[in-house]
Formats: structure tokens, C-alpha cells, sequence
């Protein structure tokens, strides 16, 4: 009998349990999961009350983290540490101050705690409040199906510019210089500002009368070389550019800024009123440029850059941005969805 046998099997067998234990402990113990909990889009409640929006994804078992601030990129952020369930990354945060527009990197951190949200921005060589901005927030309810818009009512149309003066609209920023003004018919907005930059010692306007889901028929004069935006619910915008713009596709005239491109260009030449008729119901939305179906009853799965307004399920103004360039709007109305 060879006596050492017995030694090199035992000594195999516990090789191969070591391999298998070793494997089993760092896929089990090893790795974090993302929360079931965590995953998903949520409204966010800043400390500082700026517009936010975070989604988190789980893809092969890894966070894709992306975040907004009211402007700037949404990511997809890197993740700098994921432990006991909290993510960390670096986000670029834009904001004005007194020397103009400020671009500044901040570590947030997010998880979830006792089942709800909870994070904070950080960068300790701001001033307060903006140096640690704690926040919670609210997860979207599921996408609804796609409306059968044949089967969908709507109220009388509404005009929600007088043509004489800025009845029944606001800026949304009363510390911003106010360019609008009613002229012969038209709301124009009228600022030496050129460039494409998203904030700007000019403001935006607004309705003050808030709407959930809706028609909305709105004229623009966008020339050569200009940018606005046409904001739904002061969340989606509808892209104002014109036609020939180094923006195209997503950022183009028809898109919903950054989310869905238009299926053709639409558009007319720079400086000819052009026509947008734009469609939201149940988080769904329809544009029709010049006549022409672009955007067909496609799902928003979340704010555009410079939302004002980050919950789906919250009724919201139209909004139109003035700090970017000169425009000019006309003919705009609004007819509601009729709920049975």
C-alpha cells in the first residue's frame, strides 16, 4: 500500500474546498449589492431648495449613479466608494454669484437610512449654506403605460399671452434683469447676451398659473446663432434653436433637450416664426414642429438641464428661458386634459 496517497488526496480535496469557499466568501461577503431600495429616480429636497434629480442604476451587479443640480451634467458620475449601502462620487455643481457664473466640484454622498433617502453635498471651501447641503427625496412612481391620445379630451384652448403686457407670467428670478416685454403682439425677449452659456445675468419667465397635463400651441422667431427653450411643466424642455445650429439630434430643434431626439428636422429658416405643438399626458410626450409629428408619445424618463421642477407627478409652469439669447414668442395657448 502506498501510505502517501491518502496525504496528497486530502491535500487536493482541501485545495479544491479553499477555491470553492474563497470564491463563495467574495461573491457573497466581498461585493456590495446596490439597495433594491436605492434604485430608481427621485425628486430631490435640497436644504438649499435648488432643483435636483438623481437616478441610480444597478448594471452587472455595479451603481451608475447620475445627478443634477439644476444645470450642468448629469452624469453618469464616477463612483469614488460604495460601503454599508452609501454611494460616493464628485458632481459638478454651476451656480452665480456676485463674479458671475461658478462651476465647483462637490463629493455627495447618498443612501438610504431607516428605508428613506439621505445624502449630502459637500465641498468645505464654499460658504454656508452651500458648503454641506444635507437631502432627502421622493422615488418616481413606475413609467405609465403609453395613452391612447385618440381616446384622451381636452378642455377649450386658453391663451396664456394677452399680447399687450405680461399679464399672468413672472420671472423666476426676480434678482435677474428682466429683457421681456409685450410688442405688437409678440413676447420678446431682448438681451446682449450671444452665447449658448446656461445661466446669465438675464432671467427666465413664466406662468404663474401651474398645469398638469396638457396642449400647448407656442410660435417662436428664433434667429441664426440663438438658443431658448420651451420648459413643460417647468420640467421638459422643447429645444428653440435654429435650424443650421452646431446643436443637432438631442440638442437640437425638436428635442426634448437631452432626452429624445427628433426623428427629422422640421425646422424653417432662421429668423421665420416657426410653430410647436406639444403634447404631454401621463409622463408622455408628443411634438409637432412646423406641422410635422417628430416626437411621437414617447416616455420622459426625467428632467431636462435647468428643470425648475423635479417631480413628475407635480403640476408646473410653462417656462421659458431668456437667459441664453434674444427670441420672440406669439399665439400661445393651452388647453387642459379633461379627467373623467
Amino acid at each position: 500500500m502506498n501510505t502517501n496517497r491518502f496525504p496528497q488526496f486530502y491535500i487536493l480535496r482541501f485545495s479544491v474546498l479553499l477555491v470553492f469557499f474563497g470564491t463563495f466568501l467574495s461573491t457573497s461577503f466581498g461585493k456590495e449589492s446596490v439597495p433594491k431600495g436605492l434604485i430608481g429616480d427621485w425628486t430631490l429636497y435640497l436644504d438649499t431648495n435648488e432643483p435636483a434629480w438623481l437616478k441610480v442604476e444597478s448594471v452587472n451587479g455595479e451603481p451608475v449613479v447620475r445627478m443634477r443640480v439644476h444645470v450642468q451634467s448629469a452624469g453618469p458620475h464616477k463612483v469614488k466608494r460604495f460601503e454599508d449601502g452609501r454611494l460616493t462620487f464628485d458632481m459638478k455643481i454651476k451656480r452665480e454669484d456676485e463674479n458671475g457664473p461658478q462651476t465647483t466640484v462637490n463629493e455627495v454622498t447618498v443612501g438610504l437610512k431607516r428605508g428613506k433617502l439621505d445624502g449630502v453635498i459637500s465641498n468645505p471651501d464654499l460658504k454656508a449654506p452651500y458648503n454641506r447641503i444635507a437631502f432627502t427625496g421622493k422615488k418616481f412612481p413606475p413609467m405609465p403605460k403609453q395613452p391612447d391620445l385618440s381616446r384622451v379630451r381636452f378642455g377649450m384652448p386658453k391663451p396664456l399671452f394677452n399680447g399687450k403686457d405680461l399679464t399672468g407670467w413672472v420671472l423666476d428670478n426676480p434678482k435677474k434683469k428682466n429683457g421681456w416685454r409685450a410688442e405688437d403682439g409678440m413676447l420678446v425677449n431682448v438681451t446682449p447676451k450671444t452665447d449658448f452659456g446656461s445661466t446669465g445675468s438675464y432671467g427666465n419667465i413664466q406662468t404663474e398659473e401651474h398645469f398638469e397635463d396638457f396642449w400647448l400651441h407656442i410660435e417662436f422667431d428664433i434667429e441664426a446663432d440663438r438658443n431658448s427653450g420651451v420648459y413643460l411643466r417647468g420640467m421638459y424642455e422643447a429645444q428653440v434653436v435654429d435650424r443650421d445650429s452646431r446643436m443637432q439630434g438631442l440638442q437640437g430643434l425638436g428635442a426634448i433637450f437631452g432626452r429624445i431626439a427628433p426623428t427629422v428636422n422640421a425646422a424653417k429658416e432662421p429668423g421665420e416664426w416657426q410653430t410647436y405643438d406639444l403634447v404631454l399626458v401621463d409622463r408622455h410626450v408628443t411634438v409637432i414642429l412646423n406641422g410635422v409629428t417628430v416626437i411621437d408619445n414617447q416616455p420622459l424618463k426625467g428632467p431636462t438641464g435647468g428643470a425648475i421642477n423635479t417631480d413628475p407627478m407635480k403640476a408646473g409652469p410653462i417656462h421659458l428661458q431668456g437667459d441664453h439669447t434674444s427670441v420672440k414668442y406669439r399665439d400661445i395657448y393651452l388647453a387642459p386634459v379633461i379627467q373623467d
